[in-house]
């Protein structure tokens, strides 16, 4: 690869700055669990051919394996925060889109300490970069009635006057 393309594949096109370690451990994560969703395997089956793959290394490791683990073993708890928001059955979404929501509302579920605009951000970009033409728009519906019942409190406290 050349050092253009690894400019390239390490760069976030929309801003021109390296991407995060964390922006890395999503894609990662959009794969793996694309790759269950599709193929199916086991979290450690997944995780052990991922972090062979080139560019790994960038990644935040630690969070991708405590994500990636967590949605095979919550993916039922989190499929039913989801469907609520759909107009539609959860099968009839892309497997993309549905990697993408289940990532997103793991992290939403679970991890508090990132903000939860940060998280449904990130979900849009993946989303415009792998998922189909207008599907960003779709997954940021979805996380935001998402996000009003998983971080209520959140949202409540970042209401002006608050």
């Amino acid at each position: 690869m050349s050092a253009l393309a690894k400019t390239e594949a390490n760069t976030n096109k929309k801003t021109n700055k390296p991407k995060s370690r964390r922006r890395f451990a999503r894609e990662f994560l959009l794969q793996g669990i694309y790759q269950w969703k599709v193929a199916g395997g086991t979290a450690d089956f997944i995780e052990k051919q991922i972090r062979e793959s080139d560019g790994f290394k960038h990644a935040d490791a630690k969070h991708f394996s405590q994500v990636l683990h967590g949605v095979l073993e919550h993916v039922e708890e989190l499929e039913k925060h989801i469907q609520p928001s759909l107009d539609r059955p959860l099968n009839e979404l892309s497997p993309v889109e549905m990697a993408i929501l289940l990532l997103s509302t793991y992290e939403l579920a679970y991890h508090a300490e990132i903000p939860y605009r940060a998280i449904i951000n990130e979900a849009i970009e993946l989303a415009r970069s792998y998922g189909g033409s207008d599907g960003y728009k779709y997954v940021n519906g979805v996380l935001d009635k998402i996000a009003a019942q998983i971080r209520s409190a959140e949202i409540e406290a970042q209401k002006p006057g608050n």
